[in-house]
């Protein structure tokens, strides 16, 4: 979900997708609570409301957190190990840094208040317990609302049980499924005639919400006295004799088995087979992933629409960005179902094949025009991405693991995932520690690009060695390897280095790892003739960088060559087509998520604006990109200090606006959120509509 920004406030709050009903105490206890409490858990059982109330309260709580309010969904995420990446993910951290993540994390949120939702915590109780801890400690201004089905158990945490809604003819229960109720049948509405059968509803069904907004969509098919006798039935027996459930916990299993057998055949095989994904999918994963047997692949469209009709399933998007998903809880009960039809193992292993063969389409795919696609494709996948590295990592052949690891590559290269993707690979090289073949060296070669870092340089400099191996496994022309004079430039050793790139031949045509390091090496080129003060052999290098990238469509390299144009550009004196230059390599690092190469283009803008005479937006732009270089959880790149105009913009900033305006302005900038900055950045409103 997209970060926002509203009068200068920052955060990833969704929209409610309906209206909230009742709780207003709780609430007003919440709002209460984060005034005076640091760690606010709210507990319950299953499809109490407890995710939905944390939201609402969020919501209402923002106008007071500065520093952004946040929202951690934890609910899919298998692996506690992960939980400091999926913090620094959701509160937008890009991950480049070889330095212990939470200690960026931590960094990263200080400075204003901030508010942290970590919801659905019980199955990774544990791990949120010492982030949790780690971060209180270490974020003065830090606030932190969970919900969990039982407490962390973090010294000053302050626990709210959420109870189910009061019952009633005139309470929350009977608002809820009243407006539930009038949402899935347009006509109906509470009356004196009606109003005793909705208070029974609300009572058999003891004032769950999930239970409540369930039932009410059987309205559709069933009349009111129809639907009070359905859940007076036989579904009892779907609750496990071998693991007795609390009382509430069945009536929610009755609701959802209820459901269940108003479904179809086919809708209950779906259903069960759907349980597999993690964090949603769209129509062409589950047609691969759920066909087989009685279900084809044809008629799993109009399945899903009718699971979406019915309310198993929710329905986000439009047109080709249309995606599905289902709760926690209903997922829950497929899966059982799945695991009792005999076939979660060859459910999740076409799962693991298919993101198998996603990567690899989008590694064929990346250096082209739909590089922004695969960019937000996997960025939306990212937790089937997640299941399925997990699965190869599970698998007896180690080779899975490799290759989908290694296949990864641009995905944890350029979209700000190369901590995880190096924790996967090294965790999938483990496994074969002598091993060979081209699985092998892919992952090899993967895990040395991933390294390429400024605070990794030694393990930078092999990265060329592997790639002559990944060139001869796949047959491959062996371009020039420019690495370990890029490694020296950053050190600053820009003399040396310049002896150590070669000559840069045709990118060959039929591999996209190929040709990513042909294109690699012309900005590493650029790179070194701009920290000489080369700027015209630089800007000429760059514009045969555009034009190789223009060939191919192709958007992410595309923009270092319009990076180093604009360096160029401000070389030479040309600071208006340094600014566009710079406009166009930040709208398009900013489109495929890469954090990393945005700060760095709003490092140069501040020198392009400076250049023009524009000081004090100079000046804002100078605080996001201390910003966003904070954020990365990296110095600058390279060393500013032997560069030709960095330190020598901010000295005549200083000296046109004075101490203090420079301050402020300084300060303006920092403060502004990532859409906000960005949106100033580019010349527009900051407010993120322009993007």
């Amino acid at each position: 979900m997209a970060a926002s920004v509203q009068g200068g406030r920052i955060g990833n709050l969704p929209a409610e997708a309906n209206a909230f009903v009742g709780r207003q105490l709780e609430l007003a206890e919440i709002a209460g609570l984060l005034g005076t409490q640091r760690l606010v858990t709210l507990t319950g059982p299953g499809g109490v409301g407890k995710s939905r109330l944390a939201l609402r309260g969020a919501h209402a709580a923002k106008a007071g957190f500065l520093g952004g309010t946040w929202l951690v969904e934890l609910s899919e995420l298998r692996d506690p190990d992960l939980l400091t990446n999926t913090v620094a993910q959701a509160t937008r951290l890009t991950e480049q840094t070889l330095r212990p993540l939470l200690q960026a994390v931590c960094e990263h949120l200080a400075g204003a208040p901030v508010l942290l939702v970590l919801d659905t915590c019980e199955h990774i109780l544990d791990e949120c317990a010492r982030i949790v801890q780690e971060l209180l400690a270490n974020v003065p201004e830090l606030r932190v609302l969970a919900t969990s089905r039982q407490p962390l158990g973090v010294p000053g945490e302050h626990l709210l049980t959420v109870a189910p809604l009061p019952l009633g003819e005139r309470d929350d229960a009977v608002a809820l499924f009243t407006a539930r109720a009038a949402a899935a049948v347009p006509s109906f509405a509470l009356s004196d005639a009606n109003r005793a059968h909705v208070a029974a509803v609300c009572a058999r069904l003891d004032g769950i919400p999930l239970a409540l907004e369930l039932a009410a969509v059987r309205l559709r098919g069933f009349p009111l006295d129809r639907l009070l006798e359905g859940l007076d039935s036989r579904f009892d027996l779907l609750v496990s004799p071998a693991r007795p459930r609390l009382a509430r916990h069945q009536t929610l299993r009755t609701t959802i088995g209820w459901s269940h057998e108003l479904c179809t055949p086919l809708e209950r095989l779906l259903w069960a087979r759907l349980s597999v994904f993690a964090g949603g999918w769209d129509v062409e994963a589950a047609e691969f992933v759920c066909h087989g047997g009685p279900l084809d692949a044809e008629e799993i469209l109009a399945l899903l629409a009718s699971l979406t009709e019915k309310s198993i399933v929710t329905r986000d998007g439009e047109g080709s960005a249309v995606r599905y998903r289902m709760l926690d809880t209903v997922r829950s009960f497929g899966a059982e179902w799945l695991s009792g039809l005999g076939e979660a193992e060859a459910v999740r292993r076409r799962h693991r094949d298919y993101f198998r063969w996603t990567a690899r389409q989008g590694e064929a795919e990346w250096l082209g025009p739909g590089q922004r696609m695969w960019a937000e494709r996997l960025t939306a996948e990212h937790a089937n991405v997640r299941l399925a590295v997990e699965e190869c990592l599970a698998a007896p052949e180690p080779e899975t693991a490799l290759e989908l690891t290694g296949s990864l590559w641009f995905f944890w290269f350029a979209c700000g995932f190369t901590e995880e993707g190096r924790g996967y690979l090294e965790r999938a090289l483990r496994r074969t520690p002598d091993g060979s073949g081209p699985e092998h060296t892919l992952a090899v070669w993967a895990h040395r690009l991933v390294t390429v870092v400024p605070d990794d340089l030694e393990a930078a400099e092999s990265v060329s060695a592997a790639y002559v191996w990944l060139a001869e496994e796949r047959q491959l022309p062996v371009p020039a390897l420019p690495l370990t004079g890029a490694s020296l430039a950053v050190r600053g050793e820009s003399a040396r280095s310049a002896v150590l790139y070669g000559r840069v031949g045709q990118a060959p045509a039929a591999d996209g790892g190929a040709e990513f390091f042909q294109l690699l090496t012309l900005a590493l080129q650029a790179y070194l003739l701009a920290s000489q003060a080369a700027f015209e052999r630089c800007a000429a290098v760059a514009e045969r960088l555009r034009a190789e990238c223009a060939k191919l469509g192709e958007l992410w390299m595309r923009a270092w060559g319009d990076f180093f144009v604009s360096l160029a550009g401000i070389g030479l004196g040309h600071p208006d087509e340094a600014v566009r230059s710079a406009r166009e390599a930040l709208t398009a690092k900013w489109r495929v998520h890469d954090r990393l190469g945005a700060a760095a283009v709003a490092d140069l803008l501040v020198a392009a604006q400076a250049a023009r005479g524009e000081e004090e937006l100079a000046a804002r732009l100078l605080g996001i990109s201390r910003r966003l270089w904070h954020a990365a959880g990296l110095p600058q790149l390279g060393r500013p200090d032997r560069t030709v105009f960095h330190r020598e913009y901010e000295r005549r900033l200083r000296a046109s606006l004075g101490d203090a305006r420079f301050a402020e302005a300084v300060r303006e900038g920092r403060e502004l959120g990532p859409e906000a900055a960005i949106a100033l950045a580019l010349g527009g409103a900051p407010d993120g509509s322009d993007l």
